[in-house]
């Protein structure tokens, strides 16, 4: 399983979840086997320089990421299983996956889980149509193309919700997909009379156009997204991500997205283009983001991640920009103990103008794994972290923290703690 999960992730490039993709359209490590399959992190820490007992986590918070090697104070666990349901005589055949998922801002994942243990994954795929030309037809509720930059935790594209369509039809020099989802599939009534008066939901298109051979060892991607509000004086968007990898980079891959959404299209949450933001945006909000994400592995016991990233947003509240660069060196002593470093740098431009909030962070981890490689895991990892940030970055820091405010007026503090990841 592990040399399939490398393989896979080798190809994508990714850093997910994620939560890591396998292939950077695939949901999951182990979307194309049958059987049981997951993704799992837990852990506990504590901290020095932070009042109380709980772990304290470094970021900025807003529209931004953080660096996650021992910088995660959540818990959070997904757990799936698909299996063939019938084959019929002709090859094609129907392949149903279901399965749930648990969050905590915490390490308690029994008795503080913020999301709760749930279905978050229920559809059913047909496999062997003749008509879409090595295609698959599905519908559902599903985890779908997702690739993340691996560092930062950022799925850069994020196409996940209900709804149904076809994937990976040969066309011409590459594949094609398009799917149709109903997003925030919710009302808004009046609390007098009970009457609807609104809706928050939209009518999202996507179209995907991938593995175009543009170069040797390199390959496009185009993910395009139109967003149709169906509430009152709400408003419609769309986004389109461009992203190139380049195999074959000192043992590793080279990842490059170029992304630009408009109003809804400049997605939920922190910024996953392709899925419906908020309806009431309009095109006066914008994001734009350049980023290049590159893993390499030159040797058997030498491994790293590094990211640069710049993401430009616009409002009518004034425009902020995001500025983070991050690397993380890996070195495998023998086949299952590596030593990890973990460096990232962020810088904010709020939005409201005023001085740039500035943090950095770095982590040593020595770590016992499944193996020597990169995307080798399990992973068991005991962690020292420190955090520095500016006077500017306080209010953020602290608004960040799963802990709370718990920093007070400091400018730097230091965690430490044991942590699992886990895919399989």
């Amino acid at each position: 399983m592990n040399r399939t999960i490398r393989q896979a992730l080798s190809s994508a490039c990714l850093l997910l979840g994620a939560t890591a993709s396998p292939l950077v359209f695939a949901d999951d490590p182990g979307d194309d086997q049958p059987g049981f399959h997951g993704y799992l992190r837990a852990g506990a820490g504590t901290s020095s320089g932070a009042t109380g007992g709980r772990q304290a986590c470094f970021g900025l918070g807003g529209n931004t990421m953080r660096y996650r090697l021992g910088n995660e104070c959540d818990a959070y666990g997904y757990f799936y299983y698909n299996r063939e349901m019938m084959k019929s005589e002709d090859g094609v055949s129907f392949v149903a996956t279901v399965g749930v998922r648990q969050y905590s801002p915490n390490s308690d994942f029994e008795n503080k889980a913020v999301i709760p243990l749930g279905v978050h994954r229920a559809y059913v795929e047909a496999k062997g149509l003749d008509f879409l030309n090595g295609g698959v037809a599905w519908v559902g509720r599903r985890e779908y193309v997702r690739p993340d930059i691996h560092m930062l935790d950022l799925f850069y594209t994020n196409l996940s919700g209900v709804g149904g369509g076809i994937d990976k039809v040969k066309a011409g020099p590459g594949k094609f997909s398009y799917a149709v989802f109903k997003d925030n599939d919710d009302v808004v009534t009046d609390t007098g009379s009970g009457r609807i008066v609104n809706s928050t939901a939209a009518v999202r298109q996507n179209l995907i156009y991938q593995d175009l051979p543009v170069n040797p060892g390199g390959t496009l991607d185009i993910v395009a997204a139109a967003i149709l509000a169906k509430g009152e004086g709400k408003h419609n968007g769309y986004s389109l991500s461009l992203i190139h990898r380049q195999s074959k980079v000192f043992g590793g891959v080279n990842t490059i997205g170029v992304q630009y959404g408009v109003g809804p299209g400049v997605g939920p949450g922190l910024g996953r283009f392709g899925s419906s933001g908020s309806t009431v945006l309009n095109s006066e909000a914008t994001r734009a983001r350049l980023f290049d994400s590159l893993w390499i592995q030159p040797t058997r016991e030498f491994s790293m991640e590094l990211v640069a990233l710049v993401q430009r947003d616009k409002a009518p509240a004034g425009n902020s920009t995001w500025l983070s660069f991050g690397v993380r060196p890996v070195y495998a002593f023998t086949r299952h103990f590596k030593l990890q470093a973990e460096l990232g740098t962020d810088k904010v431009s709020p939005a409201g103008g005023g001085r740039d909030l500035r943090l950095t962070k770095l982590t040593v981890a020595p770590t016992i794994s499944a193996g020597s490689d990169y995307w080798a895991r399990p992973e068991l990892r005991a962690f020292v972290t420190y955090g520095k940030w500016n006077e500017a970055a306080t209010a953020a820091v602290n608004g960040a923290n799963e802990a709370g405010p718990v920093f007070g007026r400091r400018t730097n503090a230091v965690s430490m703690g044991l942590q699992l990841e886990a895919w399989f």
